[in-house]
């Protein structure tokens, strides 16, 4: 399980990349937010947030949402039979159990974000899960820490 702290841009910036490095790798992704409007808001981020691009994906409120490579979703399902999930916004995970990989991404200025991001590490440690910590260098580049 990976944890991942932005210091320097903001999600929006820096989860696309993640996205398509995991499509490149064969990965189907699951990105879970914390409420229906930041999973609406994400959703249309990722159909323009670079001119030239296109990353597939789908909400799963949308239709066809089992078939989607990438699924952006409110909730701690996982329709797309994703193995990578990513938990944004201080999203809660349910079961955990299945995916190849796991992500948490944290905003380092939020505070409510900052806490839940201590309190799962803190939680999934005591469980014997191995964990990983990146924090944003000032280049925007991440550095692992622990």
């Amino acid at each position: 399980m990976l944890f991942y702290h932005l210091t320097e841009s903001r999600l929006e910036d820096a989860l696309p990349p993640l996205l398509e490095k995991s499509l490149e790798r064969g990965w189907r992704v699951v990105v879970q937010t914390d409420s229906e409007e930041r999973r609406d808001a994400l959703d249309q981020h990722l159909w323009t947030y670079r001119d030239g691009s296109f990353l597939p994906h789908g909400a799963d409120s949308g239709q066809h949402a089992e078939s989607q490579p990438v699924l952006i979703c409110a909730s701690d399902g996982n329709v797309n039979s994703a193995t990578v999930r990513f938990l944004v916004d201080a999203a809660q995970p349910a079961d955990l159990d299945g995916y190849q990989r796991v992500v948490f991404m944290f905003d380092g200025h939020d505070q409510h974000q900052l806490e839940s991001a201590r309190s799962q590490w803190k939680e999934l440690k005591d469980a014997g899960h191995d964990l990983t910590y990146w924090q944003q260098t000032s280049d925007r580049r991440w550095e692992r820490k622990a």
